[in-house]
């Protein structure tokens, strides 16, 4: 059993069903905060922000939400040491034939969405959490909410931090491209059959997600 945790392969794994749990997040993530241009007011998004904040169930969540992304990360960094040190004289030549373009940059984009996290937490969790920067609002129902719609609002009429969010959401979207797909492949579906379509999906997924969180940011500053 411990082989799982130490072994190339295990890591792997347990990389790949992290992976798989934050590509599921992402989308519950993205269809709470599309909201915000989908109406007219950040009220649904309010709504639905402060619901996942108070509910026990989520609150439980939130905590595998960030196991899994140190998982993702630390297995991540250390299969991607593990491999340096296997080989650490480059070949002459290297045989980019068998490597897609977006696996040989996997490192790149996992240190992109690195710097995205700690921006995105310190500009959004944080100061909702701890710094105390989101007020209450009441509305029609009589109930009151945090204002947190208010804060993305107005953080992202900010040209300079809209630009950075494209940029960073941008090597989101190509690490989901080939992150997707080889989740799926390490985990043993790979099937001549079954790999064209998850590879479709992945790119329909990677563009969908990173497409959609880069609108949010977008429209709020040329339209809001």
């Amino acid at each position: 059993m411990s082989n799982i945790f130490t072994s190339s392969v295990g890591k792997k794994f347990i990389m790949s069903l992290a992976g798989l749990f934050l590509i599921i997040f992402l989308v519950l993530h993205l269809s709470i905060n599309i909201t915000l241009i989908l109406f007219k007011t950040p009220e649904t998004f309010n709504k639905a922000a402060t619901f996942m904040g108070n509910n026990p169930v989520i609150k439980i969540m939130e905590v595998v939400l960030f196991g899994g992304i140190l998982l993702h990360m630390i297995y991540g960094a250390v299969l991607q040491i593990q491999n340096l040190l296997a080989r650490p004289v480059r070949y002459k030549k290297s045989n980019y034939s068998q490597t897609s373009f977006f696996s040989k940059y996997m490192l790149h984009t996992a240190i992109i969405i690195t710097i995205f996290l700690v921006i995105h937490l310190l500009d959004f969790w944080i100061k909702n959490k701890f710094l105390g920067e989101v007020h209450d609002i009441t509305y029609a129902d009589g109930k009151t909410y945090h204002d947190l719609g208010a804060l993305v609002i107005e953080r992202f009429q900010i040209g300079w931090v809209v630009i950075v969010y494209v940029v960073l959401l941008l090597g989101l979207g190509f690490h989901l491209h080939h992150s997707f797909q080889s989740a799926f492949q390490t985990l043993g579906l790979n099937h001549k059959t079954y790999t064209p379509v998850i590879k479709a999906l992945g790119v329909i997924y990677s563009i969908v997600v990173a497409g959609g969180f880069i609108s949010i940011p977008v429209v709020i500053y040329f339209l809001k």
